[in-house]
């Protein structure tokens, strides 16, 4: 009885779910506090540096933040996911928008594998023989 006991603890305690943040620790009345940012100053004290930046067109700062809720052997979820972009102009902040989880779209992968132009494609026996001679033998030192 007491094996059944310990063995069925074992079982249920992987099936405890266990949050992690992921990304910024966003306050939870993060549009009043955007709302009086006006520079980029005030909003790397406030909120901190962004993840990211747009390195093409204007220059947008963005800062995700996310729960992964992970449940022993199922499949990961994520939510209250939270996205702030900060459009930014020099040193000023020109406008904010904060994206929550149902503004979000559910990104899809496509299936299969983007064809890469004028790669060389080697079978194995073709791989194989393509590297004899590339590799010093051990002890050697070069």
């Amino acid at each position: 009885m007491k094996k059944i006991l310990v063995l069925l603890v074992v079982i249920l305690s992987a099936c405890a779910l266990q949050t992690k943040h992921r990304g910024y620790v966003l306050p939870e009345d993060l549009e009043s506090k955007i709302a009086t940012i006006k520079t980029t100053e005030q909003l790397q004290e406030k909120i901190g540096d962004p993840q990211t930046r747009t390195i093409y067109g204007d220059e947008v700062w963005v800062y995700y933040s996310a729960d992964e809720n992970m449940r022993g052997p199922l499949k990961k979820t994520y939510d209250n996911k939270t996205v702030l972009l900060v459009w930014v102009r020099g040193n000023n902040v020109v406008k904010t928008r904060v994206l929550h989880d149902e503004d979000l779209q559910d990104v899809k992968l496509a299936k299969g594998e983007t064809a890469i132009p004028a790669a060389i494609e080697l079978n194995a026996i073709e791989e194989l023989v393509a590297n004899i001679g590339r590799f010093s033998p051990a002890g050697l030192g070069q």
